[in-house]
């Protein structure tokens, strides 16, 4: 019998487990969920765990938010080992002893606050002339590749005990964790490599608000569904405006609203009468649309459509 989907709009924050694709997560909440269109907002590793947010229906237009977000993670690293792939799926390359005391990790870990530079790993879903850098690394090849600049925002020492080291990161958007433990290795002189990691926050979500999928499986429907956080929750900072019909009708249109707002420039949360719209760009006195629900468009179609037909009751 073949499974029905529905439209289901909103933000789900999902707790990934060990040794699953971020992708194949996906489908496993989306058919649980029985949700028509689905996708999440940054990648983690079969090995990571953690916040994986899964946006539904409309809320993949407004994903962007989370994909440019900072993130905190915590991460276990191996000292005195590396690896190919700087984790623990790759094979051992080299192995050191580990010498160091607590005040020489103090002293490393500081070097490493703040804007840092990182070269991006071969094994990577990073592109290279339309392919990622794993498929080049898969037959032997290695690509040449640019630092890029990151921030780390905070960089603690939870524990550091014999050949390991954990720690909470949170770091800008485009940071690699495994790389920053092979950084950290290599600046204490024994060389190290992740061996665990789980991302604790995206932006201002945070997972202790996270549902696993043990957790959704024996929820009935109804419970399921009110996990769902709604659309706007993926843009808690963004200045708010209230819109009448005329005017909400007019953006659907595609056409820019003269407005005296007192909002500075920038991406305005819009709403009507009903809630949440879609998000509007700001600038000047000047409103134009940036991205609206699809439902907006199509009411306000239908609105057109009745003044136009001249069956007005006196």
């Amino acid at each position: 019998m073949a499974r029905t989907y529905r439209q289901l709009d909103g933000v789900l924050l999902f707790d990934k487990p060990l040794e699953l694709s971020s992708n194949i997560a996906l489908q496993k909440v989306r058919r649980l969920f029985q949700a028509e269109k689905a996708g999440h907002t940054g990648t983690l590793d079969p090995l990571a765990t953690g916040l994986l947010p899964i946006c539904f229906g409309e809320a993949t237009k407004f994903s962007n938010a989370l994909l440019d977000a900072d993130k905190t993670y915590r991460a276990l690293l191996r000292l005195g080992q590396t690896t190919t792939t700087g984790d623990a799926e790759g094979e051992i390359i080299a192995e050191h002893p580990v010498e160091i005391e607590q005040a020489d990790v103090d002293t490393v870990l500081a070097k490493f606050r703040g804007e840092i530079q990182q070269l991006p790993p071969m094994h990577s879903a990073l592109k290279h002339k339309g392919k990622p850098l794993y498929e080049y690394i898969r037959k032997g090849e290695t690509i040449e590749r640019e630092l890029r600049n990151v921030v780390i925002h905070e960089l603690v020492l939870n524990f550091f005990s014999n050949n390991e080291m954990d720690i909470t990161v949170r770091c800008s958007k485009g940071t690699y964790i495994r790389t920053l433990a092979e950084d950290i290795g290599a600046a204490l002189g024994c060389g190290a490599h992740l061996i665990g990691l789980r991302r604790t926050a995206i932006a201002h979500f945070d997972l202790q608000d996270a549902y696993n999928l043990q957790q959704l499986a024996a929820m009935t429907d109804a419970g399921r569904d009110a996990c769902i956080l709604p659309l706007e929750t993926l843009m808690p900072d963004m200045p708010k405006l209230q819109l009448d019909t005329v005017q909400i009708k007019r953006l659907a249109q595609g056409q820019r609203l003269g407005l005296d707002t007192g909002l500075p420039d920038g991406k305005i949360s819009l709403y009507g009468a009903q809630g949440f719209i879609g998000v509007g760009m700001l600038q000047g006195r000047r409103l134009a649309p940036d991205r609206l629900l699809s439902g907006v468009a199509k009411q306000a179609a239908q609105t057109n459509d009745i003044e136009n037909t001249g069956d007005h009751i006196p």
